[in-house]
């Protein structure tokens, strides 16, 4: 077991160093950093304390050297993960740069984990997908001088870190805003989890789209959901049992509109003759799903390429020109959405 205070690493931590010194975190975090606004004896305490536990700021990247990036997700079994992969090594590849792939999974100890081997290969700059890190790691990443890019938060990050996005509200308004003009009048949603703020916004943009087109919002048509198929089957069903099921269904990602269609065909119903689906992401399965699946295209792969570009610019000690950054999103119409009553 590590000692209080320290990492899995047996490392003492930023907050204890600060204790040490008494001093406050972003006064350890300043003397990492540079900054002049610290005393010559503050700076020079917490600096013998650094020093003493191995803690050295990594110098900035030469843009000749070969450098290293690590990807984490916080988790890998999802489709939409190979579409950011496939971005990331597009431009990492064209850098010379290598890139580790790994997964958290919602752990601390996993985390923890993967922040030892992170000191032990050098990594130059880390980008964080769909996760969160607690404060202390972040706060080691900053001593380490290792970059860090979020891609698709989970949450709220914190305001000094770099994020990229997608236009999740707008992306489902556009897929709601849809099925009123094929003439449907319930619309059901099945959800995300809402501790992502994906989830959360595509549900608000959800909201927004029936009061657009005159459609009264029916909160019983709304189910929760987790993102795999098994999810999409079970809110599906959970919606055919209401006295009077939707017409149409937004579900809020690709993978859990794969699961209406099964849960239909158990009662003798199809997509869209019966019911009509869309989705959100335009992963590379629903173009070929039966029938091909209304989605919104969410630019993974472009999210994937504009993080490396990010992240290497913060190794060369660049800023990115805006901290915030949301890529827009775009309903693409297939097979699976018509109007009601529609005939084979």
């Amino acid at each position: 077991m590590a000692a209080q205070g320290a990492d899995a690493g047996g490392r003492v931590t930023i907050t204890e160093i600060a204790r040490r010194a008494g001093v406050s975190v972003p006064t350890v975090s300043r003397v990492v950093d540079g900054r002049s606004d610290v005393s010559p004896r503050t700076r020079a305490r917490v600096e013998d304390l650094l020093r003493r536990q191995g803690h050295h700021k990594r110098p900035t990247t030469s843009p000749s050297r070969a450098a290293l990036l690590d990807l984490v997700f916080n988790d890998l079994d999802s489709p939409w993960a190979v579409e950011i992969i496939r971005g990331v090594e597009e431009v990492a590849h064209d850098a010379g740069v290598g890139t580790v792939v790994s997964a958290v999974h919602g752990r601390s100890g996993d985390a923890r984990e993967w922040m030892r081997t992170l000191r032990a290969r050098a990594s130059d700059g880390v980008i964080l997908v769909t996760s969160a890190l607690e404060p202390p790691l972040h706060e080691e990443l900053r001593v380490l001088g290792v970059p860090l890019v979020v891609v698709d938060p989970a949450g709220s990050p914190a305001l000094d870190l770099p994020t990229i996005g997608a236009a999740n509200w707008s992306g489902g308004m556009a897929a709601t805003d849809h099925l009123p003009a094929l003439g449907h009048r319930r619309i059901g949603l099945i959800a995300g989890p809402p501790r992502l703020l994906c989830s959360r916004a595509r549900l608000d943009g959800h909201r927004a789209a029936p009061e657009r087109a005159g459609v009264p919002l029916d909160a019983s048509l709304v189910v929760p959901g987790d993102f795999p198929p098994e999810s999409g089957f079970a809110g599906c069903a959970a919606l055919l049992d209401l006295p009077e099921p939707p017409t149409a269904l937004f579900a809020a990602g690709d993978r859990m509109a794969l699961g209406p269609a099964e849960a239909l065909r158990g009662r003798g119903l199809r997509v869209p003759q019966d019911m009509s689906v869309a989705g959100f992401d335009d992963l590379p399965e629903v173009r070929s799903s039966a029938p091909p699946l209304t989605t919104v295209r969410r630019p993974l792969a472009d999210m994937g390429r504009l993080a490396v570009h990010t992240v290497l610019r913060l190794t060369r000690g660049e800023q990115p020109d805006s901290p915030r950054v949301e890529l827009g999103t775009e309903l693409i119409v297939r097979a699976s959405t018509a109007a009601p009553g529609t005939a084979a």
